[in-house]
C-alpha cells in the first residue's frame, strides 16, 4: 500500500487487530481526540468482516488505522496485520495508514489499572477497543501528517 492522501475532515476508525479479538477506537480528524468504540471476535473470518462493514456504514470514515508491531516485534505477526490493513482497503476502497503500536496494550492495560479495574477479567473486554484508541491517538499526536495537512487547510 503506498501512502494514502490524508483527508481534512472526517471520521477515522483505528484498528488493535489480533487473532482472537480485534479492538476499534474512532476519533474526528478535527479535534484529533481518539475514544474507544467496540472489540469484536476475530475468529469468525465472515463475521468478523460482516461486523466491521456495519461499523464502516455507521460511522462512514474518511480513512482507517490499523496497528502494526514495531521493528522489534515478531515478524509474522507484522506481515498478518499488513495482510488485514490490505483487506480492509480492497473490500472497502478507503485510505489505511499502518502505525506502529508497540506498547499499546501496556498502556490499556496501565490506564484500566489506574482508574480502579484491577482485576484482569474486567479490563479484558475493554483493553482492546482501550488498545485501539491508544493507536488512534498516536496517529492524531505524532504524526508527520500533521504539517502537511495543516498547510493545506483554507484560509
Amino acid at each position: 500500500m503506498s501512502s494514502p492522501m490524508i483527508p481534512h475532515r472526517g471520521t477515522v476508525l483505528a484498528f488493535d487487530y489480533g487473532l482472537a479479538r480485534t479492538g476499534i477506537a474512532q476519533g474526528e480528524l478535527e479535534t484529533r481526540i481518539a475514544m474507544p468504540l467496540a472489540v469484536l471476535e476475530s475468529t469468525d473470518e465472515s463475521f468478523f468482516f460482516s461486523a466491521i462493514a456495519s461499523l464502516l456504514a455507521e460511522w462512514h470514515p474518511v480513512l482507517l488505522v490499523v496497528g502494526r508491531p514495531g521493528e522489534n516485534q515478531e515478524h509474522a505477526f507484522g506481515l498478518r496485520c499488513e495482510r488485514f490493513a490490505r483487506r480492509l482497503h480492497g473490500r472497502h476502497r478507503l485510505p489505511v495508514v499502518l502505525v506502529d503500536e508497540s506498547l499499546s496494550s501496556c498502556l490499556a492495560e496501565r490506564q484500566l489499572v489506574e482508574i480502579g479495574r484491577r482485576d484482569w477479567r474486567h479490563r479484558k473486554p475493554v483493553r482492546d477497543a482501550l488498545a485501539a484508541s491508544v493507536i488512534l491517538q498516536s496517529f492524531f499526536d505524532g504524526a508527520p501528517w500533521r504539517d502537511a495537512l495543516a498547510s493545506k487547510e483554507p484560509a
